[in-house]
């Protein structure tokens, strides 16, 4: 096995993505070749999820998973439940429901984002850990496996640049893992950025959180042609219930993307063959 690239973060109940950045599978990046990038939106098919309040959604993992003890209340489960929202883009809603993805209920898609979390761990082959027995946590790089053993997906591509991040947008979702900051937890309003959260870039780092970005909501242009980081709009679905941020979902800049990009990856599930 090659030398991977890894960040381990702390796995808390509502967050447990790591940073794995493998270089066969970056030979995959997509490089930007220049051409027009515009404003584009993806829309899952899926409910926002919630990786947490399991209980109160109908949802026993001691059932999901027989003979792994008892149930939790939630899990560091957002690499499943970031891929689901990506996955249910890609394919209509018969092809979801054969695969077991019922995109009409809320816990049941939970469910199945949380099994896709199990396989996850399994495909992150680097440490000896899965859930169930553990709440391990995962990365964008094991679950875009996971989805590919499913048949759901026949690639994954990569994007390391901005620039690259808003064409892969061109064509699908972009599973984003990122650093997640304390002060990212109260967004300070509806349509507001995470840039906008008061002192972020000096509040601690507390784990690492997989989002699904779903739209590129404004692109920017200076006068040379580049893009204006600063005011070039990202959204990402997050999966932590409608009650945060904009119904489930946040905003942030490129500039911050671009502050965060060390440890960041960018991971595109994708259909070429399988439609």
């Amino acid at each position: 096995m090659p030398e991977l690239d890894i960040i381990q973060y702390p796995v808390r109940p509502d967050m447990g993505r790591h940073l794995v950045r493998d270089p066969r599978s970056l030979a995959y990046r997509r490089r930007y070749a220049g051409d027009p990038l515009r404003p584009t939106e993806w829309a899952p098919k899926t409910p926002v999820l919630n990786q947490q309040n399991l209980l109160s959604q109908g949802i026993h993992t001691g059932r999901l998973f027989p003979g792994t003890g008892d149930d939790v209340d939630a899990l560091g489960s957002c690499t499943g439940n970031a891929a689901t929202a990506a996955v249910s883009i890609l394919h209509d809603t018969a092809t979801l429901e054969a695969a077991g993805l019922n995109t009409s209920d809320p816990a049941a898609a939970q469910r199945w984002a949380i099994s896709l979390y199990a396989d996850a761990t399994r495909h992150d082959q680097w440490h000896n850990d899965a859930w169930p027995a553990i709440d391990c946590g995962s990365s964008g790089l094991g679950v875009a496996k996971a989805l590919r053993a499913r048949g759901l997906i026949d690639q994954y591509v990569h994007a390391t640049t901005a620039e690259e991040l808003c064409a892969l947008l061109q064509t699908g979702p972009v599973l984003a893992g990122l650093p997640w900051y304390d002060a990212w937890f109260d967004p300070p309003g509806l349509h507001a950025l995470l840039d906008d959260s008061p002192r972020w870039q000096t509040s601690p780092i507390v784990g690492g959180h997989e989002v699904c970005i779903t739209a590129l909501e404004t692109v920017t242009t200076l006068p040379d042609g580049g893009l204006d980081y600063a005011r070039t709009i990202l959204r990402a679905q997050n999966s932590w219930s409608r009650a945060y941020g904009d119904h489930g979902s946040f905003r942030f800049s490129l500039a911050l993307y671009q502050h965060i990009r060390p440890q960041t990856d960018l991971v595109q599930p994708r259909l070429e063959y399988l439609r």
